[in-house]
């Protein structure tokens, strides 16, 4: 038996040993997926409530002295700050988990991520402590971002390695469905009380709530994944597969370029996803072309669509391929980019046609995005690999996409917009086209 098995003595187990620590370890894929699910969704609610916040919230509230654009646009680059926090966050916990345990790990990520979003909705106004506000949201926001670092649990990548061959594009996309419920969950309350409030209410305390809920629906994901994560038969079965964190100086330098890659390969993916949840929001608010409620709507009925594109993405990666498919929908994502001036500055019909349109690209695309080329990775280096590939992908691609897209199109028109995500389309194709070379060179 292989060392991974430590506390079971490596040269000294039976035939019984062995059987039943190999009985352990199969631990059934939608277990693995529902909490990969569970705990994911609890994320994405967390950081789109913050996204939706940096529009309808934060200017007004923490920019009171900036016109709505300015003011959107520095609540947007505290929101990418996150996303550069995400992976020290990551390289900080794996040392914790390291030290002490999975589970360990897990909690204080989870409460510190309750905790920083929490303290959001206490955050008192520019108005009461001047700078002090904008300097505790953007201590809160690097706070979420290490916490998001440091809550990977590796159930997604024990998906993969559990998952039947023909079968990976399917369990791969049932991961990523937490994006469109976690959106669902934070747009419908933000749709319920922006409508059921006046506007003063509303930036007075109406958006304090979704913070509060976020804290109470960390609390229950941590619950859900500690159930699964330090339960005996996910232990082994995490160790069995050499599923354990590594120093992150030696993963970067003897695997830095698979990182590299992994984070480039899904590009278009990661740009996409906040240029159809957050940005359309920010450019219809600011034209003032429909109302506030029915540019929530639209995006409920987009996030629908992505669930069901996601769906169509399982079935298409499983027939064709991930990498295939990912590439495939790469192309589609730069013809949606095309039309995207056109859609967006079509009135209402076509800034909805171009939610609708963009949320079920996304979920075709971002359905697969996730493993597409940590297979690379061995297996030993999975784990940490894995983690730190989708950190730089999440930066890469999508921390900035909201003040980019936002600042360049209020500057130079939405062409600005289309140029982005064809630059992000470009990175993708050239990222699977050398890691396919270098999979026929092996």
């Amino acid at each position: 038996m292989s060392s991974t098995f430590p506390e079971h003595g490596a040269a000294g187990n039976t035939v019984e040993d062995i059987g039943r620590l190999h009985a352990h370890a199969k631990v059934a894929p939608g277990e693995i997926a529902v909490g990969v699910i569970i705990g994911r969704t609890s994320e994405h609610f967390d950081f789109f409530v913050f996204g939706i916040s940096c529009v309808l919230v934060f200017p007004a509230v923490l920019f009171p002295f900036a016109n709505r654009l300015d003011g959107m646009l520095y609540a947007f680059t505290i929101f990418s700050l996150a996303f550069i926090a995400r992976p020290l966050g990551t390289a900080l916990f794996m040392h914790f988990q390291r030290r002490w345990s999975r589970g360990t790990k897990l909690t204080i990520a989870l409460f510190l991520l309750g905790s920083a979003t929490a303290g959001m909705a206490f955050l008192p106004s520019y108005r009461l402590i001047g700078d002090w506000a904008i300097t505790l949201l953007v201590l809160f926001r690097i706070l979420q971002g290490i916490a998001l670092g440091g809550s990977w649990d590796g159930l997604p990548s024990l998906l993969a390695l559990n998952t039947p061959p023909q079968r990976r594009g399917w369990y791969a996309m049932l991961g990523q469905l937490s994006a469109p419920i976690g959106f669902m969950v934070a747009g419908a309350l933000f749709l319920f009380l922006h409508a059921s409030l006046t506007e003063d209410d509303f930036i007075d305390w109406g958006w304090r709530y979704p913070f509060f809920v976020a804290f109470a629906i960390n609390v229950v994901a941590l619950f859900a994944r500690l159930r699964l994560v330090v339960t005996e038969e996910y232990t082994v079965a995490m160790e069995e597969r050499e599923l354990e964190p590594i120093g992150i100086v030696e993963l970067l330098r003897t695997q830095g370029y698979n990182i590299f890659i992994g984070a480039f390969a899904a590009l278009a993916s990661y740009a996409l996803f906040h240029l159809v949840t957050i940005f359309p929001l920010s450019w219809i608010v600011l034209g003032a072309t429909q109302p506030v409620e029915s540019v929530l709507v639209a995006e409920l009925i987009g996030a629908v669509a992505c669930i069901l594109g996601m769906i169509v993405s399982g079935l298409l990666a499983d027939r064709f391929g991930r990498r295939t498919t990912l590439g495939t929908m790469a192309a589609l994502i730069a013809i949606f980019a095309l039309i995207t001036p056109w859609l967006l500055g079509g009135g209402r019909l076509g800034q909805d046609a171009f939610i609708i349109l963009g949320f079920g690209g996304l979920g075709l695309s971002y359905g697969q995005a996730a493993g597409s080329v940590t297979s690379n990775f061995e297996i030993r280096l999975r784990y940490a690999g894995a983690a730190l590939t989708t950190d730089f992908a999440w930066l890469i691609g999508a921390a900035f996409a909201p003040l980019v897209a936002l600042g360049l199109s209020a500057r130079f028109g939405l062409v600005a917009v289309s140029a982005y995500l064809l630059s992000g389309v470009v990175c993708t194709l050239l990222a699977l086209r050398v890691n396919r070379a270098l999979a026929l060179r092996e």
